[in-house]
């Protein structure tokens, strides 16, 4: 099955990952905990469509007008502060990245 994360993943069997804590720390506060295996280039393009998601929320509020429009720059704001991880290249996510299992 191929989708769009699919090239994002690499030999699962072979490699390993881990993620540094702070890292964990706001990934969980997303709903998202990766597993060993999982590829951090994977990990990162969930989280920014999760981080899209919200952003067209916010702009389906703005338009029903839950949301004034003098405000909706301050949602948006704190909205990428939530997400300031995606600002963090994918590489500082780990340390000892693609390391062979023993």
């Amino acid at each position: 099955m191929h989708t769009r994360y699919s090239s994002l993943v690499t030999d699962l069997k072979t490699s390993f990952y881990r993620y540094r804590p702070g890292v964990l720390e706001q990934l969980l506060r997303h709903g998202v905990r990766p597993r060993l295996s999982t590829p951090p280039a994977l990990v990162r393009a969930l989280l920014n469509d999760l981080y899209r998601h919200e952003l067209r929320v916010l702009r389906a509020r703005l338009l029903r007008g839950e949301i004034a429009k003098p405000d909706y720059a301050s949602h948006v704001i704190r909205l990428r502060e939530r997400y300031a991880l995606l600002s963090l290249p994918v590489r500082l996510w780990v340390s000892g990245a693609g390391e062979e299992q023993a």
